[in-house]
C-alpha cells in the first residue's frame, strides 16, 4: 500500500520524536505529505469568564508558544531529512478526538504516533490516547514505542 498523507501527532516527548523519525523514513520511501499535529487541551471545568480573563489568555498564549516550539523542532527534524511538512495546532478537551478530527480535516491516510506504553493502573487513570485513536479511525495507525 502506498500512503499519500501521514498525520504525526506529537506531544514533545521522546516517544513522539521517535514517531517523527519513523514518519520521516516512511515519507522518504512513499514520497508523501506530512502534517505534524499537537493538541492544546483546554480544561472543560474552566469557567468561560476565566478563559476570557487576561491571566488565562496569557497562560493559553504561553502554551501555544510552547507547542509551536515543539512543532518547529519536529519540522526541523523533517527538514534535515529533506522533507517539507505542515504543522497544525488543535484545541480541544479530548486529545484523541482532536487527532481524529485532524485526520479527517487534512485527509490523512496513515497516522504515525508514539505510545508511552502505560499499563495497569496508570493506563486506567491516564487512559491511552493511542488506543482511543485506534478505536475511532478507519485508516491505518502505526504505533511507535520508545526504544
Amino acid at each position: 500500500m502506498v500512503y499519500e498523507h501521514i498525520l504525526v501527532p506529537i506531544d514533545g516527548s521522546e516517544t513522539s520524536m521517535t514517531a517523527v523519525a519513523h514518519a520521516a523514513d516512511m515519507a522518504k520511501n512513499f514520497r508523501c505529505k506530512i502534517t505534524v499535529l499537537q493538541v492544546l487541551t483546554i480544561d472543560p471545568y474552566i469557567e468561560a469568564q476565566y478563559i476570557t480573563a487576561t491571566q488565562s489568555s496569557d497562560i493559553i498564549e504561553r502554551a501555544k508558544n510552547n507547542i509551536q516550539e515543539t512543532l518547529d523542532l519536529a519540522k526541523q527534524k523533517f527538514r534535515e531529512e529533506g522533507i517539507v511538512v505542515d504543522t497544525l495546532i488543535a484545541e480541544g478537551q479530548v486529545v484523541h478526538r482532536e487527532i481524529v478530527e485532524a485526520t479527517n480535516k487534512v485527509g490523512a491516510d496513515l497516522i504515525v504516533m508514539g505510545s508511552h506504553g502505560r499499563t495497569g493502573f496508570k493506563k486506567f487513570i491516564l487512559g491511552s490516547v493511542a488506543q482511543n485513536v485506534l478505536g475511532e479511525v478507519k485508516i491505518p495507525v502505526l504505533i511507535v514505542r520508545q526504544d
